[in-house]
């Protein structure tokens, strides 16, 4: 609480006189706080918010919704603080059109320039020179170390196999990176992205993990617009790699997710 006031007072000028823990994501404790002065303020604390700053701000220059970074003191980011709402059917035709507009960023290589983490779960982000290398070497292949021998196997296999399965060389799109349902907070006008592990890559990746756990709610597609064939079999193997980040956070509750996205691509 010391080190949240001293950055209150280093970023506002206010220290926090009301502060309501607010569900977090795996990175960082959230906290809404009403500062001594009146204003509302999100606060996040955690080893990586300086990245996150920055990945906000690429989606924030993306021009789709997003919470404004309104400062940073050592450890603890302070964000707008957005009042939610129960999304509607406008709201998620908005977020279809948001989404595309996302993943019409456009980058120059797969990646990110730094990496990240889920927890401790490293993200590596390094570029590479096509796709299914990245995919391979960037999001399957770190879990293999740490994984029953069996089933590292078949992963591994699975990698072999990605230059048939996925394209070489997609646009690489900018992605939120860790788009499932709980990541989107629905204000009044629009459905804001929330924690973001961004990366560029293929745009199916987002479309993927937004499906994993739920959906988007009606009018989201035909605003988003059509995919490319072949797009169900590629979303199983982009489902792939949260599975296996959950089954690493979580442990074997999670292991027939992995098998079962393993088994629809005969890996």
């Amino acid at each position: 609480m010391e080190a949240l006031a001293a950055a209150c007072l280093d970023v506002f000028g206010s220290r926090p006189a009301r502060v309501t823990p607010l569900h977090g994501g795996d990175l960082s404790e959230v906290a809404w706080l009403v500062l001594e002065d009146g204003r509302e303020v999100v606060a996040k604390q955690g080893p990586m918010v300086a990245r996150e700053a920055r990945m906000l701000a690429g989606l924030a220059a993306a021009d789709v919704p997003a919470p404004r970074v309104l400062g940073q003191s050592g450890s603890v980011l302070f964000l707008e603080a957005l009042q939610e709402v129960r999304p509607g059917p406008d709201h998620w035709a908005r977020f279809g059109a948001d989404l595309a507009r996302l993943h019409g960023t456009i980058g120059d290589s797969y990646g990110w320039g730094e990496d990240y983490a889920f927890g401790p779960v490293p993200i590596y982000n390094a570029s590479t020179e096509t796709w299914p290398a990245f995919w391979a070497e960037r999001r399957l292949l770190p879990f293999v170390a740490g994984m029953e021998r069996g089933l590292g196997a078949r992963v591994e296999a699975l990698a072999r196999r990605l230059d048939d399965l996925l394209p070489r060389t997609p646009s690489p799109a900018l992605l939120h990176g860790d788009l499932w349902t709980g990541n989107l907070l629905a204000t009044a006008d629009a459905i804001q992205l929330i924690d973001p592990a961004c990366y560029f890559g293929d745009p199916e990746v987002d479309l993927a993990m937004l499906h994993l756990f739920g959906g988007p709610g009606a009018g989201f597609h035909d605003a988003y617009g059509p995919l490319a064939p072949g797009w169900e079999q590629r979303r199983t193997v982009y489902s792939l790699f949260p599975a296996l980040v959950h089954l690493r956070l979580f442990g074997a509750g999670y292991r027939g997710m992995v098998e079962r996205f393993l088994d629809a691509v005969g890996a």
